[in-house]
């Protein structure tokens, strides 16, 4: 669709903004790619989209990245999905119209759809050391808006959002707290990673382990994140960064964006965090797991130097995975944290990222290897799950 079509302007000599004011009244039909059951593919379908009620935003989607996170979801591995549900969390696009009580973001606005809010109110938002927001955890029910109803439908059937975004659309509704205003030279392209793989793993290197310069660093899982980590590190000054990966067909983009070597675990026969303690003499300084098992979780811990190492544990384990070690590893030293969109104030940070990447302060090309219109969106994944792929960007 030409962006004059969905762009909405405030002041309208031809006194068209009754036209306007019934069109954001209207629901919306258009295509989306819908999860019907747990473990099924991608049905492309018909939906329709109501209308933003107070506080809330349709945006029209422009392009979507394919992460990790999305394919738990489909295997059931989150418990914050509800089936039918459209997937997606990574997107950027062009706000088409604004419920009542909006007050920071109108139509035409470029915008990314954030699944961390910011309400800038709660305990959370109110503290610097926290990036979580209680308003957006608590308020509502799992796949719903905040009044306990969905804005999608389809064949009759109410189809649940996901991670406050829902993304595989053409068309979608979020609140006015889980969207983000960017800049209007934006891209509508690769901007897009910003909502999730490249803010996380890059984040998680500057926010939550705070890498210092001349620092050692070890990346477990160099996929979109754990590549946007090894960004993060080199941009933090980081002398020696350690890619580890079990597929060395990512190595080489690794070290492209900063990895100074790589380790794939299959060419040794002893553990991989005894081959880096070797390597080290001691454990790295900081260790980011990006995968989402709970071995390579270990894996990290082990490998970061037992007496001021830090290990970042990013990726997402399955629902009811528990990790166990031996408590004395932590004595000494060594410190184990979480790290959710790497530490971002959601709203606050998101425009100043656009900004820098604006400003070629990191390149989000390198993590782009495919792109692909979303009715293809089932060859997205199967790229995914194949590791042929980093980032998949999908052009809706």
């Amino acid at each position: 669709m030409p962006l004059k079509e969905y762009i909405q302007t405030d002041r309208d000599p031809e006194g068209t903004v009754d036209k306007d004011r019934k069109k954001k009244d209207k629901v919306i039909k258009c295509k989306a790619a819908v999860i019907w059951e747990k473990s099924a593919p991608f049905s492309i379908e018909e939906v329709e989209v109501a209308p933003p009620k107070a506080n809330e935003v349709r945006i029209k989607i422009v392009a979507t990245g394919i992460c990790r996170s999305d394919d738990h979801a489909i295997e059931g591995k989150l418990s914050t999905v509800k089936f039918p549900v459209i997937l997606g969390h990574e997107g950027v696009g062009i706000v088409e119209s604004t419920g009542e009580s909006v007050k920071h973001i109108k139509p035409g606005d470029r915008v990314i759809p954030l699944f961390v809010p910011q309400c800038g109110q709660c305990i959370c938002c109110k503290d610097p050391r926290s990036n979580m927001c209680i308003a957006g955890k608590m308020k509502k029910a799992v796949g719903l808006m905040s009044d306990g109803t969905s804005r999608f439908t389809c064949k009759g059937k109410q189809i649940y959002h996901f991670m406050n975004t829902s993304t595989f659309t053409e068309y979608t509704v979020a609140e006015e707290m889980s969207v983000a205003k960017i800049d209007s030279g934006a891209s509508l392209d690769n901007t897009c990673l910003i909502g999730c793989g490249f803010s996380t793993g890059y984040g998680s290197a500057l926010n939550s382990a705070k890498v210092h310069p001349g620092s050692t660093c070890a990346i477990f899982g160099l996929g979109g994140i754990g590549l946007a980590v090894i960004m993060g590190c080199k941009i933090a000054g980081a002398a020696r960064i350690i890619g580890v990966d079990i597929n060395p067909d990512k190595f080489n983009i690794a070290k492209e964006l900063g990895a100074t070597e790589c380790i794939n675990p299959k060419d040794y026969d002893k553990p991989v965090p005894q081959v880096i303690l070797e390597q080290t003499g001691g454990g790295v300084d900081y260790a980011f797991e990006c995968v989402g098992h709970i071995e390579t979780m270990l894996a990290a811990l082990n490998s970061s130097h037992f007496a001021y190492g830090t290990t970042v544990i990013v990726g997402v384990s399955a629902p009811e995975s528990t990790i166990s070690f031996d408590p004395m590893i932590l004595l000494t030293g060594r410190t184990i944290k979480g790290s959710v969109f790497g530490g971002w104030k959601s709203k606050n940070s998101v425009p100043q990222l656009v900004s820098d990447s604006l400003a070629k302060k990191f390149d989000l090309e390198k993590l782009v290897t495919h792109r692909l219109p979303l009715n293809k969106i089932n060859e997205g994944f199967d790229l995914l799950r194949s590791g042929k792929s980093i980032r998949t960007i999908l052009l809706v």
